[in-house]
C-alpha cells in the first residue's frame, strides 16, 4: 500500500485537546502518528486532501508543514516490528498490528479493570468496535458464556481473530456496518469508541440489551458525559457508575 506522510507541529497545552485533534486526524484517514509525522494511505490523502488542509486551517494550535509521498515499504511489517506482543493480566497476550487496543491506553485499561471486578459468569457479551479483540478476550476469559466482537474494519476483524486464537479463547468475530445491526440480546455491551459513534449507536445498544443488562461506554471526556447520559435516558438506560483514568471517562448504564 502506498502512503503519504504529513509533517506536523502540535502545540496543545492540554493533553485532552491534543487527543481530540488526533482523533479528528484518524477520522480523516490517518492511521499512524509518530511524533511529528502522521501517515495516511495515499488514496485517502488524494481523496481527502482539501478536508484535511481545512482541518489544520481551523486549528491554530496545529500546523501542517508539508506532505510527501513515502517510498515503497511494507508498512505493516515495519509497524509490527516496533510493536511486539503485549503481555497483559490473566496471561492474555495481544499482537496489536495496526488495530487500536493493545491494552495500555487509558480507555482500554479502564475497561479491563472494570471487567476484572465484574461477574461475567454465563453472560452474553457484545464488544462493539473490538479493534484487537482485547476486551472480548478478557470477557471470555473471565467467564462469559459467549462473546460477539464486531468492528467496521476488516483488518481489525482479522487481528481480533488472530488474538483470540493466540489466547485459546473461542470468540465470534465479525464485520459490521457503521451503525450496529444485530437481532441478538446481550447481558453486557462494551463500546470503547469515539463519542459520536456511541451517540449514533445508542438506539441499537438499547435495542439489543437485555432487561437488567449493562452498557459500558468509554472513549470520551468529562465534558461529553452529560450528552451521552441524555441520549441514553431516551432509551431507558440509567447511569449507575462513572469511572476515570486521566482525562478519560467510562460510564456504566443499566437497562
Amino acid at each position: 500500500m502506498r502512503y503519504h506522510v504529513a509533517h506536523i507541529d502540535l502545540h496543545f497545552e492540554q493533553e485532552w485537546e491534543k487527543d481530540v485533534f488526533v482523533q479528528a486526524l484518524f477520522d480523516a484517514g490517518f492511521d499512524t502518528l509518530d511524533n511529528q509525522d502522521a501517515y495516511i494511505p495515499s488514496e485517502l490523502w488524494e481523496t481527502n486532501q482539501s478536508a484535511i488542509e481545512a482541518l489544520f486551517a481551523a486549528e491554530p494550535k496545529a500546523q501542517l508543514r508539508s506532505v510527501e509521498a513515502c517510498p515503497d515499504e511494507n508498512w505493516n511489517a515495519t509497524w509490527e516490528a516496533e510493536h511486539p506482543i503485549q503481555e497483559l493480566p490473566l496471561g492474555i497476550r495481544i499482537i496489536p498490528h495496526c488495530a487500536f487496543g493493545a491494552g495500555y491506553h487509558e480507555t482500554t485499561s479502564m475497561m479491563i479493570e472494570a471487567l476484572m471486578h465484574a461477574d461475567l459468569h454465563n453472560k452474553q457479551v457484545l464488544d462493539h468496535g473490538t479493534g484487537t479483540g482485547v476486551l472480548a478476550i478478557f470477557a471470555k476469559r473471565l467467564g462469559a458464556a459467549h462473546v460477539l466482537a464486531l468492528d467496521i474494519d476488516d483488518k481489525s476483524v482479522s487481528n481480533a481473530r488472530e488474538n483470540a486464537a493466540l489466547n485459546n479463547e473461542e470468540i465470534e468475530v465479525d464485520i459490521c456496518k457503521s451503525v450496529l445491526e444485530t437481532d441478538r440480546t446481550f447481558d453486557l455491551i462494551l463500546a470503547n469508541i469515539h463519542r459520536n459513534v456511541l451517540l449514533a449507536n445508542m438506539p441499537a445498544y438499547a435495542g439489543c440489551l437485555a432487561l437488567g443488562g449493562e452498557l459500558w461506554l468509554s472513549g470520551f471526556y468529562e465534558s461529553d458525559i452529560q450528552t451521552l447520559i441524555d441520549a441514553a435516558q431516551l432509551y431507558n438506560l440509567q447511569p449507575i457508575q462513572t469511572l476515570s483514568n486521566g482525562e478519560w471517562r467510562l460510564v456504566q448504564f443499566l437497562r
